[in-house]
């Protein structure tokens, strides 16, 4: 009996948004900026949460690693969509194909933890605002924040470890931007029903998990608000808890409806879409709707502004 030689795919191509190339050049120059802007915002956010004291509290921590996870996740993909978009051929190494999505889930799975975990410390200050200081001191925040990342770290660890040691003898060809995972895998050569489920269960246990606890934790915050007497007081806060609410809606109604499905190999084109929502637009959008719906923030960007405007006349 012979043995058929099989020779192993050694990199995947891209086929992106297969449109002429005059309508790519218009699609990388629209990414670039939101990409660089992207980028910008969430920096700024982090400077400024480094730089002054007024936002030293547990909330800005945790805002300035949504805003460090927002920048990674989309530079995981953003910069090799722009390459590919300006490139005749449009590949990525076999290497390269599992490191993109692991650490963009990496990222995003850290985020939702993280959304979990900001919750909570919503519902502390609001539910508990005397005992918030001691009960939310810096090393409980701290070691929430290692928590989320090292959850965040196991959770696509062991799904991508056997998605790389299955056989990928050809084809080789990926209709997405960026190497999302339901594509990749069902270019293997063998029965992957088994890594889909691990996926499939992996996926509900993250985002329905952490939902579960955020909504817990916004009833019981909702509750508390509509016992305050008096409405301003009521409108202050609900303020503090305004912009991760929309935050956590956008980022859970867009990743539930793509992700958490026992086969995702039906509307490749919708998740293509979506997936520019979840990890292009959102990352461009947290940093304006954190820093537009907080006072605090508004109030620490003006001041900053006024003393390097100030520095550059006197210079």
């Amino acid at each position: 009996m012979e043995t058929e030689n099989v020779t192993t795919v050694t990199e995947f191509l891209l086929l992106g948004f297969m449109y002429e190339p005059d309508v790519e050049v218009i699609l990388f120059l629209v990414f670039l900026i939101v990409y660089l802007v992207t980028v910008l915002g969430n920096v700024v956010i982090i400077i400024l949460i480094c730089i002054d004291l007024r936002l030293h509290s547990p909330m800005y921590l945790f805002l300035s690693n949504l805003s460090f996870i927002e920048i990674f996740m989309t530079t995981c993909v953003v910069p090799k969509m722009l390459a590919n978009l300006l490139s005749k051929r449009k590949t990525i190494s076999f290497g390269g194909s599992f490191a993109q999505p692991y650490f963009y889930f990496f990222m995003g799975s850290t985020e939702f933890i993280l959304f979990a975990a900001m919750s909570f410390d919503r519902y502390m200050a609001i539910c508990y605002p005397l005992r918030y200081p001691t009960l939310m001191t810096e090393k409980v925040c701290a070691n929430m924040v290692i928590g989320s990342w090292i959850g965040g770290f196991l959770s696509v660890f062991l799904s991508t470890v056997l998605k790389v040691k299955l056989p990928y003898y050809g084809p080789n060809v990926i209709n997405h931007y960026f190497c999302d995972s339901a594509p990749l895998l069902h270019l293997a050569c063998t029965d992957i029903s088994f890594i889909e489920l691990v996926d499939f269960i992996g996926s509900l246990l993250l985002l329905l998990g952490s939902l579960s606890f955020t909504t817990v934790s916004y009833v019981y915050i909702i509750s508390t608000i509509l016992k305050i007497p008096s409405a301003q007081g009521r409108k202050k806060a609900f303020a503090t808890c305004a912009s991760h609410f929309t935050v956590v809606s956008m980022g859970y109604g867009i990743s539930i409806f793509v992700y958490v499905r026992p086969s995702q190999s039906d509307i490749m084109s919708m998740n293509k879409a979506l997936a520019i929502f979840s990890g292009i637009l959102t990352p461009l959008l947290n940093p304006f709707i954190f820093s537009l719906r907080n006072e605090q923030m508004k109030e620490v960007l003006r001041d900053v502004l006024k003393r390097v405007i100030s520095s550059i006349r006197d210079g």
